[in-house]
């Protein structure tokens, strides 16, 4: 042992030999790991040691806890958010939806009609916008294999879509870009802000997490040929169902 790893926490090695062995294939996706007081006993640790393992590892996103049955390895693969494919309107212009540049598994929606609305200060200046109900708002939550993946609220000025497509629950192939697109305000240029803190109580419901799971918190403007703000959609994604990935030309 060296003297690096000597100073480990107990836990932290407990769960680094779990981790390899999940690593190597000796626990499968949807097995299940030992118990706290099976991995007590074979690392001559206390039970609240071997707990802290199994938690470490839960938060990583590598094993889940069932309430009454232990720890599993997580059987849920990881969404590959290709974040710039997604966008093209090569893509969602052919009616294609943005999701299904990311994965093949089925996606469902919650949709959620705001109706006209006062958007928050910071996204109302964005847009341009003044004055109350003068945004178009429209929310959505996104479920893969019976797992709330994300939470994702849409803000629009509501004189541009009012009476369009837009602002029904479902806006027809391609979503809501390729209706900007009919309108002659298709976006051409996105910017996206992302971090990643802590859930708020509304999210740790709406995405089905505990307190201590992080969520990537993504804000993306999308502008149209002119340069003008036409959309700010916020959006919360479970991180430990998501991959981002980003491909660039150098």
């Amino acid at each position: 042992m060296t003297g690096e790893t000597s100073k480990q926490p107990k836990y932290r090695r407990i769960a680094d030999d779990l981790r390899a062995k999940i690593d190597a294939g000796d626990f499968r996706p949807g097995d299940r790991l030992p118990g706290e007081n099976p991995l007590a006993a074979e690392y001559g640790v206390a039970g609240m040691t071997a707990r802290q393992a199994l938690n470490a590892l839960k938060k990583e996103g590598l094993v889940e806890s069932r309430k009454g049955a232990g720890f599993y390895v997580r059987s849920f693969r990881p969404i590959r958010r290709r974040g710039i494919a997604r966008l093209s309107r090569g893509h969602w212009g052919s009616g294609a939806s943005i999701y299904s540049a990311d994965d093949g598994r089925d996606l469902t929606s919650e949709a959620t009609i705001l109706g006209q609305v006062t958007a928050p200060p910071a996204i109302a200046s964005v847009l341009g916008l003044e004055g109350a109900d003068s945004a178009f708002g429209r929310s959505r939550r996104f479920i893969v294999e019976n797992r709330p993946i994300l939470l994702s609220t849409s803000y629009l000025p509501y004189d541009l879509v009012a009476g369009t497509r837009i602002t029904e629950a479902d806006s027809g192939p391609g979503g809501i870009y390729a209706r900007l697109a009919d309108l002659g305000r298709a976006p051409v240029h996105f910017r996206e802000e992302i971090r990643v803190r802590a859930p708020s109580t509304e999210d740790a419901e709406g995405l089905n997490l505990s307190a201590d799971t992080p969520v990537i918190n993504i804000v993306r403007t999308a502008y149209d040929e002119s340069g003008r703000a036409v959309e700010v959609n916020q959006m919360v994604l479970d991180s430990l169902a998501y991959i981002l990935e980003y491909e660039f030309d150098g």
